[in-house]
């Protein structure tokens, strides 16, 4: 139940457009991997996925399953599976005959499969609700039969057209609680479509960052965090803080002063954006010195914004603002000296050309 995905140089361009929907996308998914595609609306993120399922002919480019080309292969032939925001489920039929459907319109025996799908229902943990009409069904139950009707049809890739946007919180989190236990069980290999950057980082292996059509970076969640392949890839995974400067010798300098590059990296020499994600500052009100591995720096605190548990802090140093987060109960308030302290490991420099503006978006 799982096949190895490739996209060569993907591209789409509709009728009338000005500028292609997909440019060239390529990347490769492994057997069994789970993949989030990331990126803002008109990114062009469902449109792969729909192009994965053949709902949409791509203009050039190749989509190979297990290194067969699937160009000209109906989507129902294609050995896949969606699953859409909307569950999509048949009112007239009972929740047990929406799961057997497929098998059904194969040609299966109605008891075998419905026996099937009674199966499906259980790894959902919906054993019990076959009987069931679908109007009796919370939102989060009928997301779980879509789930469980397109394992039953046994995709070789199982694709998630962002399934669980419409839920919330909690039961968005009891979902990809599932979706993990899934994996165990049955391995299959997910492509999911998502805007929401925390999302990917709990049920992905690896992301694709879509920005206008444009693949960014196809890395694991947490180098697309802390190592952006670019500032846009930085700024459309939340990064706060950019400080412009020059790489010589392999030391960023910049308004901070001279920050190394980690152990075992290096920096090409030349102008260059340090971005540090706020996640990583710490915040001291007790002069002190770095601690082995961290860059400090003398500060006061411009701004503190509560945010429930924690609050946001706006750091200046000198001509340059760093942001942190700390616990809301921490005694910090504006126009308190401080000093922070960043992890060497955290910091990441991108190239900067004089075309590229260093001005954040509006």
């Amino acid at each position: 139940m799982s096949a190895t995905l490739t996209l060569d140089a993907l591209t789409k361009v509709f009728d009338g457009a000005r500028s292609p929907a997909l440019d060239g996308v390529a990347l490769g998914v492994d057997a069994g991997e789970c993949l989030a595609i990331l990126g803002p609306s008109g990114s062009g993120k469902s449109t792969v996925l729909r192009a994965i399922a053949g709902l949409d002919a791509p203009t050039s480019g190749r989509i190979l399953v297990d290194g067969t080309d699937v160009a000209g292969v109906a989507p129902e032939r294609r050995g896949m599976a969606m699953v859409f925001q909307r569950p999509l489920l048949f009112p007239h039929l009972s929740v047990l005959d929406n799961v057997a459907f497929a098998a059904t319109v194969a040609g299966q025996p109605r008891r075998e499969a419905r026996a099937d799908a009674r199966q499906f229902l259980e790894l959902v943990q919906l054993e019990g609700f076959g009987d069931r009409p679908i109007t009796a069904l919370s939102g989060g139950q009928e997301q779980r039969v879509a789930l469980a009707r397109a394992l039953a049809a046994r995709p070789r890739v199982l694709l998630l057209d962002e399934p669980f946007s419409a839920l919330d919180p909690e039961l968005r989190g009891d979902m990809h609680t599932l979706l993990g236990q899934i994996r165990q069980q049955l391995s299959p290999t997910i492509v999911m479509v998502t805007h929401d950057r925390d999302e990917a980082a709990v049920v992905a292996d690896r992301v694709a960052l879509l920005s206008a059509g444009h693949l960014l970076q196809h890395d694991t969640v947490e180098r697309l965090y802390t190592r952006p392949a670019s500032l846009e890839v930085s700024r459309l995974m939340g990064g706060r803080i950019e400080l412009v400067g020059e790489v010589r010798d392999g030391t960023h300098h910049s308004a901070i002063g001279a920050v190394p590059a980690p152990e075992g990296e290096t920096w090409a020499d030349g102008r260059g954006m340090l971005v540090v994600r706020h996640e990583a500052v710490h915040v001291s009100t007790l002069p002190a010195e770095a601690p082995p591995g961290m860059v400090g720096v003398d500060a006061v605190v411009a701004d503190r914004r509560p945010r429930g548990p924690r609050a946001e802090i706006t750091l200046a140093c000198g001509d340059a603002l760093l942001e942190a987060e700390v616990p809301a109960s921490r005694p910090l308030v504006v126009g308190q000296r401080a000093s922070a302290h960043i992890p060497r490991s955290a910091c990441s420099v991108v190239a900067l050309d004089d075309r590229q503006g260093i001005r954040r978006p509006a």
